[in-house]
């Protein structure tokens, strides 16, 4: 088995070079974002818009120009993306159809147990045939059903469940609101017909394992966020699949300095920490320090903070999402977002749209200890806003009446008007 050992500083390097958080990491456009879908398996989706959708952030960090519409046309005019069950709401490559058949036939037989939402399925199947694309407020069911989080529309129930079983695609979006005709009038009738390609259920759990991993870049066999959303995979599963993988070569050990747990990497990964290395040892015989051109603010579910406890761990940066917890305990705020430099996180903040005036106003700013603005941070921090901007449709962007001041923010405040 080969085994990397790393400094922190080199493990963080390597996962901004995979999660493509570095200057020029992607070409951006379509074709920038359908490679870096298919490279990390699925970007997470989250119907909260603050400041834009949770996968447009993600994107938007990467993706020089990045504008929703293009995210947008990859889903529903190329259907080269799809909306998808994976790490929770995710978005992933089209082509990966076929390896979600299980989670599909796990829908079916839970749902299919329902007499009355069974009923209205049939309904919506006869809807769905003579005018379509629908959402579920164009059927008039009021019947109420409990489901998921609360009592919803037995329409809505319906609709969601043929789309969890595979009957249903997601045809549009205006807004939020999902608009649904049947997957074999949206996808290619090979993947749609297609087989699991995983016979067995090992090969269910290899294939998931070294995808999750990829989803990363280095992971831990560590019960966290990072392993959520795969069905049937307890710590034994996992355990059985990471040994069955670093035996055929399929994954690598990585030792981290400080870290006790052993991280995991893809091996067709290998080269490009290999890479990271080498250019890492080129940097301090010469003096320079990589990655410090590059900044982006990052989406609250961003691949990079799947694992909030590995990110602590390597980055000394404590993040959490607050948004579903009680203003009582909340640390920082609602919609908060981290901001990294570098190898570092420097920052968070809050920003929230104001769409009626176009504005995208920071509300509030903490700066991690020992931090403050510099004149080498102010072009990446600049771009990094500018690109959360443009993503935003914002028409300008606006600090919070004291926010500049009271954090030695006048420089950069004054590079964004």
């Amino acid at each position: 088995m080969i085994t990397y050992t790393l400094s922190k500083r080199q493990a963080r390097l390597f996962l901004l070079q995979h999660q493509r958080l570095v200057s020029g990491g992607s070409p951006g456009g379509k074709a920038g974002i359908y490679d870096f879908v298919r490279h990390v398996g699925c970007i997470q989706y989250d119907p909260l818009s603050i400041a834009g959708h949770n996968h447009e952030l993600v994107l938007q960090a990467r993706m020089p120009g990045f504008t929703p519409e293009l995210a947008t046309e990859l889903l529903y005019k190329d259907r080269l993306l799809v909306d998808g069950w994976d790490k929770n709401m995710s978005i992933y490559c089209t082509e990966d159809w076929p390896y979600f058949q299980r989670r599909r036939a796990m829908a079916a037989e839970r749902y299919h147990e329902n007499e009355g939402l069974m009923a209205m399925v049939s309904h919506v199947r006869e809807e769905l045939t003579t005018r379509s694309p629908l959402s579920s407020l164009d059927l008039e069911s009021k019947d109420k059903i409990d489901w998921a989080w609360a009592p919803a529309r037995l329409s809505r129930a319906a609709m969601e469940s043929m789309y969890f079983w595979g009957e249903l695609c997601v045809h549009h979006r205006v807004h939020t609101r999902r608009y649904y005709d049947f997957t074999a009038k949206l996808l290619p009738g090979q993947l749609v017909q297609a087989e699991d390609p995983n016979v067995t259920e090992e090969q269910h759990h290899d294939w998931y394992v070294l995808r999750r991993i990829g989803s990363i870049g280095l992971q831990w066999n560590k019960s966290g966020d990072g392993w959520l959303g795969i069905a049937g995979l307890k710590s034994k599963e996992r355990t059985a699949a990471i040994e069955r993988l670093l035996l055929n070569d399929s994954l690598r050990e990585v030792r981290v300095e400080g870290l006790k747990l052993p991280l995991y990497i893809r091996t067709s990964d290998a080269p490009e920490l290999e890479a990271v290395l080498l250019r890492e040892t080129a940097s301090e015989e010469d003096g320079n320090r990589e990655g410090a051109d590059f900044a982006a603010a990052l989406a609250p579910l961003d691949n990079l903070l799947w694992d909030r406890e590995l990110i602590r761990q390597l980055f000394g940066f404590t993040y959490r999402w607050e948004v579903y917890k009680p203003v009582a305990e909340r640390e920082y705020g609602y919609y908060v977002l981290p901001l990294l430099y570098g190898d570092r996180f420097i920052a968070r903040f809050e920003p929230v749209m104001d769409k009626k005036n176009g504005v995208l106003n920071i509300e509030r700013w903490w700066w991690e200890p020992d931090t403050s603005l510099s004149a080498e941070m102010l072009p990446a921090l600049t771009a990094a806003f500018f690109s959360l901007g443009k993503c935003t449709r914002a028409s300008s962007i606006r600090f919070a009446p004291g926010v500049a001041e009271d954090n030695g923010l006048q420089a950069l405040e004054a590079s964004l008007r």
